[in-house]
């Protein structure tokens, strides 16, 4: 009996790439995002057709995929494209840590591979439960402004927001984070940084390395105590801002790291 299940998959962004690797559907994958990292084998097996906003719709459409996966309703135009080419697009559009377990689930179910999907969720489940056991031990937590881009000046998604907390810190700007488009996210002047207070900045620009000097140096930043006290950390937008395993994984556990030292600073 023929494979009922998608047998050709290009893949827009960086999560479904991750989570068809984790579950030994990477044979599947016949295209992937240019901005791929994870796994790093990727890059240099399958055929990179897509930026994030752009992509190579006449090579995507050479490739007779039969599922097409993007995120967001900034893929809005690609997926117009590719579906009136005939082609199945699935757009997901999920924003939170639920979200992201939810969307691991649908995409295992659409491959068929359900054992595997079951032992990767169990896995990030218990990754989850153990490092929020660990936070909740910490003596104190840190205020943490998490910064997702510059120019403008932007908070944390919500997945990342909600991530800070399961690490150990506390999100100074909870409520932004519930806005799902950036421009929702967007502060608009430095003094409402310098009041929230941040113990600690973390900085994941999207796509560009994080400066922390430049963030120290904005004007009156010398008073955040995260500057006074040096407590400016990277976190790389591949590990924090896909969301997918990485987040959940390594991401978490790269936060509750830096927290785990303030909260045990003498």
């Amino acid at each position: 009996m023929s494979d009922r299940y998608p047998q050709r998959i290009v893949c827009l962004t960086e999560e479904p790439t991750e989570v068809l690797y984790l579950l030994g559907e990477q044979a599947r994958i016949v295209g992937i995002s240019g901005f791929t990292v994870r796994p790093p084998q990727a890059r240099r097996e399958k055929p990179k057709v897509s930026a994030f906003l752009t992509a190579k719709t006449p090579e995507i459409i050479a490739l007779k995929p039969d599922l097409v996966i993007g995120f967001s309703d900034l893929q809005a135009d690609i997926a117009q494209i590719l579906i009136r080419a005939g082609i199945e697009v699935w757009i997901s559009n999920h924003r939170s840590v639920e979200g992201i377990l939810g969307y691991i689930a649908r995409l295992g179910a659409m491959v068929g591979a359900h054992q595997q999907t079951e032992k990767l969720l169990a896995r990030i489940d218990a990754h989850l439960l153990a490092i929020s056991t660990q936070a909740a031990a910490f003596p104190r937590r840190p205020r943490v402004y998490f910064e997702e881009w510059d120019t403008p000046m932007m908070s944390a998604i919500l997945w990342v927001a909600e991530l800070v907390r399961i690490a150990g810190g506390d999100d100074v700007f909870p409520k932004l984070s519930l806005e799902p488009l950036g421009r929702g996210r967007i502060i608009a002047d430095f003094e409402t940084v310098i009041a929230a207070q941040p113990d600690i900045i973390l900085g994941s620009w999207c796509g560009k390395k994080f400066r922390p000097e430049q963030v120290a140096a904005r004007p009156g930043f010398a008073a955040i105590p995260a500057v006074k006290n040096g407590a400016l950390y990277e976190i790389k937008s591949p590990l924090i801002l896909q969301p997918g395993p990485a987040a959940l994984l390594d991401g978490l556990s790269a936060m509750h790291a830096i927290f785990r030292n303030f909260a045990h600073a003498r």
